[in-house]
């Protein structure tokens, strides 16, 4: 692996923590904050905090902008207004096993998807990582305990979250596809897409704020709203669109799996909560399959413009 595609793999398992951290506020604030509201706050408080830095450039590149059209719209619904709004309001009506389980679908999908639309099928190594990454996720989500998903009960926000997990596959190959097309710097790039979401989330939060209420300021949701703002939004978005363009879209998916053990580890330090052996084991298990996967090839071809 070269300097770039190790970098990339870092700032990778960076946004899965800074996403990890995510679930643990979302389920925190669960009560007290509507999934519309945080999603608004969120991608409102990240723009405010961006735009001094690249509102100049992008008023600048707004040739590039128009060139780029409905494909910025596109990845702007898909990744900031679609996912996680559908995730937020997922978390209102299914539970946390069930929310990671159905996340194991994102790298199975991402890896097709890859092959389909970007002529980037990945090598066989990379196939046998994602197994080994996939047994131990099932480990961590089944506690050891293969009984645990005979007793699983499904809910109706299992289908927005595989709904979720579609419309993140999908961001994320499109990132890939159209990143030639969109001419703009990270910063900048990540600063419109916000731009664009949010300006679509916002009939979405009215309609919200109209059915339901809006919330009562505090330090809970106010802190909710400046972590996922900061970590959640930009620090982890940066990292995950770069690792896209570095590693291809398939291999950056497998990343996801790390979610459930970084979510063990923040319950152990912040919450006092035990680990156990099959922890460990599992937490093994998804980094070895994530070093097979990633090293198992040279940088994928670069996706056709």
């Amino acid at each position: 692996m070269n300097r770039a595609a190790g970098w990339a793999a870092a700032g990778l398992v960076v946004a899965v923590l800074c996403w990890a951290g995510n679930a643990l506020v979302a389920r925190a604030v669960v009560d007290s904050l509507p999934p519309l509201a945080l999603a608004f706050g969120r991608w409102s408080l990240a723009l405010l905090i961006l735009l001094p830095f690249v509102g100049r450039s992008l008023w600048q590149q707004r040739a590039q902008l128009r060139a780029a059209g409905w494909r910025l719209w596109g990845v702007s619904a898909l990744g900031i207004t679609g996912y996680n709004s559908l995730l937020y309001l997922a978390a209102q009506s299914t539970t946390a096993i069930n929310i990671t389980l159905l996340n194991t679908c994102l790298p199975l999908a991402t890896f097709i998807g890859a092959g389909l639309l970007l002529n980037e099928w990945p090598a066989r190594r990379a196939w046998l990582g994602m197994g080994v990454a996939l047994c131990g996720l099932l480990l961590l989500i089944g506690r050891g305990d293969p009984a645990t998903f005979l007793a699983l009960d499904f809910y109706p926000g299992d289908l927005l979250m595989l709904l979720a997990v579609a419309v993140w596959a999908l961001y994320s190959l499109l990132m890939r596809l159209w990143s030639g097309r969109f001419a703009l710097a990270p910063l900048a790039l990540l600063g419109v897409t916000i731009l664009y979401g949010w300006i679509l989330l916002l009939p979405f939060y009215l309609l919200e704020w109209w059915l339901v209420g809006g919330f009562v300021p505090g330090v809970a949701s106010l802190g909710a709203m400046a972590y996922t703002a900061l970590f959640a939004s930009l620090l982890a978005y940066l990292a995950w669109n770069n690792g896209l363009r570095v590693l291809g879209a398939a291999r950056a998916s497998l990343f996801s799996y790390l979610m459930p053990v970084f979510a063990a580890l923040l319950g152990w330090l912040l919450l006092d909560e035990g680990l156990a052996f099959y922890h460990w084991l599992g937490g093994a298990l998804i980094f070895g399959g994530l070093l097979l996967a990633t090293r198992s090839a040279a940088a994928p071809r670069p996706a056709p413009r």
